[in-house]
């Protein structure tokens, strides 16, 4: 079983409990900006620490039904058992089998006492807002992304495909594939937006940066990015954010 199965499975029942499963992304709510920053807050300093405490290295976080999580453990090194953290819509989610406790998403200190961790430094901040229908939209996204990754990776299961994961610094779901030696490997993401991208977007980075031609469109990074809006144009979104990461491909590999 590859490290992001169960991932896979939640983001797929996710998306096909949506009204329109070949559209379920919608127009994006309002909030969406300061819930993405709070949720990026508690992915970087709630959840990645507990995940490295409990595992003694690991960081990489994953889609989890509602929002996103740490991988299930089996043994924790510090709980001694098996548990789970994630952000469930606005709420800090700890489980420490068979225990199940909650606290604000936006509350660090809360949260950081919720999993026994050290709380964030005050350079983190503590002004934080988050809604519920922007956190379900990056719910929605973050499942989006899962699926279309995982539907690349089962199209070119050649080229070595990295296991799918949502990395609480950059705070976005990615693999990597390609040949490395024909200078054809990249990042494939999707990004729920960041500094220079109000909205989510899907993006790939060619680990080789001499590129040229109209597909690589990205202002911010040297790549292709396709907008969330242009998904909502599309009848079939899994389809359009699939011919995406396939043009990319062919591109890299016919320069």
């Amino acid at each position: 079983m590859a490290e992001h199965d169960d991932a896979v499975a939640a983001a797929a029942e996710h998306l096909s409990a949506k009204p329109e499963p070949s559209r379920p992304l919608g127009p994006l709510p309002d909030g969406l900006a300061t819930t993405r920053s709070a949720l990026h807050v508690a992915a970087e300093h709630l959840l990645k620490p507990k995940r490295e405490l409990e595992t003694g290295n690991e960081i990489a976080l994953q889609f989890t039904p509602g929002g996103f999580g740490t991988p299930p453990w089996e043994d924790g090194v510090t709980s001694g058992g098996g548990g789970q953290t994630r952000v469930e819509g606005i709420e800090l989610v700890s489980v420490e089998m068979p225990y199940e406790s909650r606290a604000p998403v936006t509350d660090l200190d809360g949260g950081a006492g919720l999993l026994g961790i050290e709380s964030p430094s005050d350079e983190v901040g503590r002004d934080l807002e988050a809604v519920p229908d922007a956190a379900a939209a990056l719910a929605d996204w973050f499942a989006f992304g899962t699926v279309a990754l995982a539907e690349l990776l089962e199209r070119h299961p050649g080229l070595d495909p990295e296991p799918i994961r949502l990395w609480p610094e950059h705070f976005d779901v990615a693999t990597v594939l390609g040949d490395e030696g024909a200078g054809q490997r990249a990042n494939f993401g999707a990004s729920p937006g960041d500094d220079d991208h109000p909205e989510p977007y899907l993006y790939v980075g060619p680990w080789e940066q001499s590129l040229s031609g109209e597909i690589w469109n990205a202002t911010a990074f040297v790549g292709a990015e396709l907008l969330h809006a242009d998904l909502l144009e599309s009848e079939d979104q899994l389809a359009a954010a699939a011919a995406f990461f396939d043009r990319c491909l062919d591109a890299l590999a016919n320069p």
